[in-house]
């Protein structure tokens, strides 16, 4: 696996899928090689994390730099793994857990009134302003019993978002 060069071998495909907690099928993680190899330019078994910004949906995510800042480059295992979080096979916690590090800016393991607004800044851009984007934060804070001073924990983030039907999914296509 470490040369993009060399095929999966059945091994392989069921080691990924041991790491990925079989969030994808043994088809779509070879569907998800080839594109990895696509990616991998140079073909080092490696992608840098700024070569996502070449997949035109991830380039025009809001919230690609923050993704991009989790990245730092990956290997294919760890590409499988990223991409297991938008997994319908994946569990809840997992990916609330996703969502804990997309907005724990810092990555302290807190998640402060200031992350979640850099989050509410990136998804909202000029369409209102800083003044409503602190407004309608202290707000949502306070319903959910929580002040702006409060730091959010991964728990904290569990109970919020434990029993919402919370969808974060792509489509694999099988070549």
């Amino acid at each position: 696996m470490g040369n993009t060069s060399s095929m999966l071998t059945q091994y392989d495909i069921e080691e990924v899928q041991e790491h990925c907690n079989h969030a994808f099928s043994q088809q779509e993680i070879v569907s998800l090689y080839h594109r990895f190899c696509q990616l991998d330019r140079n073909s080092s078994g490696f992608i840098p994390g700024d070569e996502f910004l070449s997949v035109p949906e991830f380039a025009v995510n809001p919230l690609s730099q923050r993704l991009l800042r989790m990245l730092d480059g990956l290997n294919f295992k760890e590409f499988v793994a990223f991409l297991s979080a938008f997994s319908p096979r994946t569990s809840l916690q997992h990916k609330i857990e996703f969502i804990f590090r997309v907005y724990d800016f810092d990555s302290n393991g807190r998640v402060t009134f200031d992350d979640i607004l850099g989050v509410l800044r990136d998804l909202t851009g000029s369409f209102i302003s800083e003044q409503q984007r602190q407004k309608v934060l202290t707000r949502v804070l306070e319903e959910a019993g929580y002040t702006k001073d409060s730091s959010l924990v991964l728990s904290d983030f569990m109970k919020i978002f434990g029993n919402s039907d919370l969808k974060m999914e792509v489509e694999v296509p099988i070549d």
